[in-house]
């Protein structure tokens, strides 16, 4: 896969971020204005010096979801869908707009209201297909990589759940770090481990939290940041791509990988020259919407060798305090997940930890790296996305 990317030709200069969770205090529309005021403020910008707007959201169908309650008049508002990834690819289709000339000033905005629809998380409406999807909840599907996994390194089911167990325990423990995380407490890892089962052997704690929040980038040129952001973020890679749909009924697909995303992770990397992504990045943030997921992705992203990652957890590797801090924000798991926010509330994460204002959780390992993942789909059919983002241009 080839991508020629935009290293170093956007940055990032302003961030807003909700709190997530259960928000029965605000609506889509106040969500929505809160997170692009927080962006604008932090760029010492007004709505007026915006020229186009980037909106992910999955619940809402219009442009005019955002123009209302912002009151943008007569300016490009794109709502933009895919899956869980729907935040990182308005983040995405905004960054290629400033890259092209198109706009100067630009924002991506990303938004959900899951809890006042019903939304569950376990059983989602599917559109036509051709009888060959399997039709399971996103539990149920994401449950078949423990037994695959199992399966084809070797490793006993009972130390499998030690693994998912600790990576619930480490991403609760940083979310009770977090204000803005819609899960705020530790939990220890026997009542994680005693958790009621939702599909094999998956417990509750196994799953990423249903919330509501927004979230929101404002993007400029990378020369122009400078003049707006004296700390702003640049972008080294974005990379989305999308599979053929076929795991399910492929007899070669073995359910211990994502297939899309090692193709994304390595056209990042390219992208911005990484060849040892566990040493040079100073921590990621990863699509943990179950606990198996994370210990898949930790072999897919290159930051374990295949059939080892379960080591490396159990061994804290990935731990706040570890070699490579995995979702220091509480990830998916903690923080929670309202569908088109959860891709720039990764970004934020990065926005804070690269400019040294993370506080509690503030990583120290000097990287000025950090990479975002957002997956949407299932095993085997998914999309995926992979950033790299730097707190430094390019060097003359």
């Amino acid at each position: 896969m080839a991508s020629n990317g935009i290293r170093d030709k956007v940055a990032v200069v302003g961030m807003g971020c909700t709190r997530f969770g259960e928000r029965w205090d605000a609506g889509v529309d106040e969500m929505l204005v809160d997170a692009a005021t927080e962006a604008l403020d932090s760029a010492g910008m007004s709505l007026g010096d915006i020229d186009a707007f980037w909106l992910g959201t999955v619940g809402n169908y219009s442009g005019l979801t955002l123009s209302k309650p912002l009151k943008i008049d007569n300016k490009p508002v794109t709502r933009v869908e895919n899956f869980c990834a729907t935040g990182s690819e308005a983040l995405r289709n905004a960054s290629y707009a400033v890259a092209s000339g198109a706009y100067d000033v630009v924002m991506a905005i990303g938004v959900e209201k899951l809890k006042d629809s019903g939304y569950s998380g376990l059983v989602l409406a599917t559109g036509w297909t051709d009888g060959t999807e399997a039709e399971l909840t996103a539990p149920a599907m994401f449950s078949l990589l423990a037994p695959a996994y199992s399966g084809k390194y070797g490793v006993d089911m009972d130390t499998l759940k030690d693994v998912f167990t600790h990576i619930a325990w480490k991403n609760h423990r940083n979310g009770a770090l977090n204000p803005r995380a819609q899960f705020r407490r530790e939990v220890p890892k026997e009542v994680i481990k005693a958790s009621p089962p939702i599909a094999g052997m998956l417990g509750i704690f196994d799953a990423s939290g249903v919330s509501d929040g927004s979230a929101a980038a404002v993007i400029v040129r990378a020369e122009d940041a400078p003049r707006y952001q004296e700390k702003p973020l640049y972008v080294k890679a974005l990379s989305f791509v999308a599979g053929a749909g076929k795991g399910p009924i492929d007899p070669g697909y073995d359910y211990t990988t994502f297939t899309e995303v090692v193709a994304s992770a390595e056209d990042a990397y390219s992208q911005a020259g990484v060849t040892d992504p566990r040493a040079e990045l100073a921590f990621a943030e990863v699509h943990d919407c179950f606990t198996p997921t994370e210990m898949v992705l930790m072999e897919d992203l290159g930051f374990a060798p295949r059939g080892t990652a379960w080591k490396e957890v159990l061994a804290g590797t990935f731990d706040l305090d570890g070699t490579l801090p995995i979702n220091p924000d509480g990830g998916l798991k903690s923080f929670g997940h309202p569908l088109g926010a959860s891709g720039l509330r990764m970004l934020f994460e990065a926005w804070l930890q690269l400019r040294g204002d993370a506080g509690d959780r503030q990583i120290g390992n000097g990287r000025k790296l950090a990479l975002t993942h957002n997956l949407g789909g299932m095993p085997g059919a998914a999309v995926s996305f992979v950033s790299i983002w730097g707190s430094e241009p390019a060097a003359c």
